[in-house]
């Protein structure tokens, strides 16, 4: 992997890992567009550089992750299905699921459900804070879980999760913002683990790189992210899923993308 090539995948994620439009379905799309000429070590680095994301989380909601032990175990207990059922499933969604093709689709089809889903929820507009109970942390985690399909977006999945909770779209988001600290640090800690040995000694310069990079753009993004969300909703997001997931699939048929990109 060139240093080029670590710039824009760190850019790919930072910008994507909190928006609902799928970090991984970009990643596999990006790495496969580029035709990188060392897979393996590439989604070593996509795994490591989460690490930037989840830091710039905790770099601008700070003080909300100091305010209580409560906040904590409400975090535990949303983060619970997608520890269990991951673990269950792992490998199973690694193999079979991650291509351009289930990427594409779940694009498609999250975008169509992005279009309409503020007419789906009353209060969506309101920013007044809402406090969250533990058994709709653990409604969320479920939500969560259905991310665990390439292209279907985390923080798309567990925003939708937060609304069904009557959450309005501020603190849906920032609640799938709050969820991605435990859940990310957890999938990445655990899919690096099985693959640091691919990491070489002359590959780290990318990998500082890549989470600098990844932390600077996420910042900006979170921020941005909020307040757009808050004055427009997510129907700008429905329809850029959908152009890219028909973008995919055109590059598919004709030979640009291969169905062979396995993270694993």
């Amino acid at each position: 992997m060139s240093t080029l090539q670590a710039i824009i995948l760190a850019i790919i994620q930072g910008i994507t890992e909190f928006l609902p439009i799928s970090s991984t379905g970009h990643m596999i799309f990006g790495e496969s567009l580029m035709k990188i000429s060392n897979p393996s070590f590439a989604r070593t680095y996509i795994v490591n550089i989460h690490f930037g994301t989840v830091l710039a989380v905790l770099t601008v909601y700070l003080q909300r992750f100091f305010k209580s032990f409560d906040f904590y175990f409400k975090l535990f207990v949303g983060f619970l299905p997608a520890m269990v059922i991951g673990l269950l499933l792992n490998n199973f969604i690694d193999h079979y699921l991650t291509n351009v093709i289930v990427v594409a689709v779940s694009l498609f089809i999250g975008g169509i459900i992005l279009i309409f889903v503020d007419k789906w929820f009353k209060g969506a507009e309101s920013t007044e804070v809402q406090e969250i109970t533990y058994l709709s942390a653990l409604k969320i985690g479920f939500y969560q879980v259905i991310a665990m399909i390439p292209g279907i977006s985390r923080s798309a999945a567990t925003i939708i999760g937060g609304m069904t909770q009557k959450l309005n779209r501020k603190n849906a988001a920032e609640f799938s913002f709050f969820l991605a600290v435990p859940t990310v640090l957890a999938a990445s800690g655990y899919k690096l683990l099985k693959s640091y040995k691919e990491i070489q000694s002359s590959d780290l310069t990318n990998l500082i790189l890549g989470n600098i990079i990844a932390y600077i753009v996420a910042i900006l993004i979170i921020r941005t992210f909020i307040s757009y969300i808050s004055k427009h909703g997510f129907k700008l997001f429905g329809y850029y899923r959908i152009i890219l997931g028909i973008i995919i699939i055109v590059l598919f048929i004709t030979g640009v993308l291969n169905n062979s990109m396995l993270l694993d």
